[in-house]
């Protein structure tokens, strides 16, 4: 039986090489399901989300990393957020008709992008280098070498059910084989996208990697759960100001406020906004009745 909704992180114990497998089922489908997402676009969406739980599983202390492809081409945006608790969330935005799953074929002239968020007050991290390559695993490949000056290999696959994949990443350190870095990625590049989406974890270490001395961290759950609440969205509300929402409110008779991540919308009614500030924006902001 498969491994389902899992991060599992492992090490090579004789070489400075590190590695993790992410398999997106559930989670992958109800962040597809937030929004009407052509085949190519859940393509797009289920590969970022294991981008963004495979780089996660990279770093160490920290509330969030976000992973964005920003670009002039059909496919405008593609964003996906993991949180060190392993949340997942994102989305895709595009114009047209895209038929094609080749990322350089959906996003011209585009950016990578990658903020990684400490939390505790600290300051943000943010990367952008060029979109280079064909795919979205080329892309991330070239942003280690350029960005952070590690060698990396990275697979990727995603079908109308599942996403999932494998990230291998060379470690400042000495190793005892000078090889050792081209053998363990030429045996990556051995795997399919079918094995990706369909081999239980241990299975598919054993499958590319038995001859290597592995350590395998326990498989950690991986959950879709978009951060939106109806407190933060009355915190955004508030710093817009009360002329503001009282226009807006005179035009529509509510405030209506949709999330882009879950496609969830909140409503305020005078009352709930004249009891934004009259109190403040409060943590909890009690629903108006529909």
């Amino acid at each position: 039986m498969r491994t389902k909704d899992t991060l599992q992180r492992f090490l090579f114990e004789e070489h400075p090489i590190r590695g993790s497998l992410v398999r997106l089922d559930s989670t992958f489908r109800a962040a597809r399901d937030c929004h009407a997402y052509p085949l190519a676009m859940a393509h797009f969406l289920g590969e970022a989300l294991a981008a963004s739980a495979l780089l996660s599983a990279s770093i160490k202390h920290h509330e969030s990393l976000i992973l964005q492809v920003q670009a002039d081409g059909p496919v405008r945006l593609i964003v996906a957020q993991c949180t060190g608790e392993r949340s997942l969330r994102g989305l895709v935005r595009w114009t047209g008709s895209v038929n094609s799953e080749v990322l350089a074929d959906a996003c011209r002239n585009g950016l990578l992008v990658i903020t990684i968020d400490p939390g505790k007050g600290q300051e943000r991290y943010q990367g952008m280098v060029q979109l280079a390559g064909s795919s979205l695993a080329q892309a991330i490949e070239s942003y280690f070498v350029q960005s952070e000056q590690l060698r990396t290999r990275l697979w990727l696959a995603a079908d109308d059910r599942s996403a999932a994949g494998l990230f291998l990443q060379r470690v400042p350190g000495d190793s005892a084989d000078p090889d050792a870095w081209s053998r363990v990625q030429k045996l990556g590049s051995t795997i399919t996208s079918r094995e990706l989406l369909e081999l239980p974890n241990y299975d598919l270490l054993h499958r590319l990697f038995h001859e290597e001395d592995l350590r395998v961290f326990e498989a950690e759950v991986v959950t879709f759960r978009c951060r939106c609440s109806r407190a933060r969205i009355a915190r955004v509300l508030y710093s817009l100001g009360r002329s503001e929402l009282e226009a807006v409110l005179h035009q529509e008779g509510n405030v209506s406020v949709t999330c882009e991540f879950c496609n969830r919308t909140y409503r305020f009614d005078a009352v709930d906004v004249g009891q934004l500030f009259v109190e403040g924006v409060q943590p909890q902001v009690p629903p108006t009745p529909q």
